[in-house]
């Protein structure tokens, strides 16, 4: 009994030492060193095998981002600017190095984000449709790295197993046909966008200089 009692404390300890080191407070000094007031963000690469997911996440980045107090450059125009010159694959705009876009558009930090998972799957007896979403804000003019982030949302977050199998099974064969056809992968990026760059959020981006929240995190 002893050494099963030993076994499961440093199990417990272990688990207790790993939940410490996740919860461990941001280092946020050279975010608050460059201050920035607006931000590019640039059209999310895919890593997704969904063609939508690019476009999808970007329409719905600048919500949070406003809300937390900054100035976003409007995403179509970014969008339509890229396309002037000739980049039409968002993967692409991520190798435009940061004197052009300081160039083009003068920001105070530019925002990577990659698309890592997006679109719905059928999973025996439930159908998710998950939106996975990573972030790098970088300092436009000195390149240096100031926040990174990820956040998942996924359909199933609320669902519960407790029916019957049968009616489980009926369920998610119809909810696979709903969320395919309403796209309804969409609406969870925004709430994975949410989690990922409003500055409520832990962890995540400092407040800005138009928010009444600046300084206080």
């Amino acid at each position: 009994m002893g050494f099963i009692t030993k076994a499961l404390a440093s199990v417990v300890l272990a688990s207790v030492a790993t939940g410490c080191a996740v919860q461990q407070p941001y280092d946020y000094t050279a975010f608050k060193e460059s201050n920035p007031r607006s931000i590019l963000v640039l059209p999310p690469a895919n890593s997704s095998p969904d063609v939508l997911a690019s476009e999808s996440v970007f329409s719905q980045v600048t919500r949070p981002l406003a809300e937390s107090g900054y100035y976003v450059f409007p995403v179509a125009m970014v969008s339509e600017t890229f396309k002037a010159n000739g980049i039409t694959d968002p993967d692409e705009t991520h190798l435009v190095n940061l004197n052009k876009l300081n160039e083009i558009f003068g920001p105070d930090a530019v925002l990577y984000l990659t698309v890592e998972d997006y679109g719905t799957s059928y999973q025996v007896i439930q159908s998710d449709s998950r939106v996975t979403v990573q972030a790098k804000l970088i300092d436009a003019k000195t390149g240096k790295h100031l926040w990174e982030g990820s956040a998942t949302a996924s359909s199933t977050e609320q669902s519960s197993s407790s029916a019957n199998p049968i009616a489980l099974l009926l369920q998610a064969a119809i909810n696979q046909i709903i969320n395919t056809t309403t796209n309804r992968s969409h609406s969870i990026a925004q709430i994975s966008n949410h989690r990922l760059l409003h500055a409520s959020s832990p962890n995540g981006l400092l407040y800005g200089p138009r928010s009444e929240h600046y300084g206080k995190k």
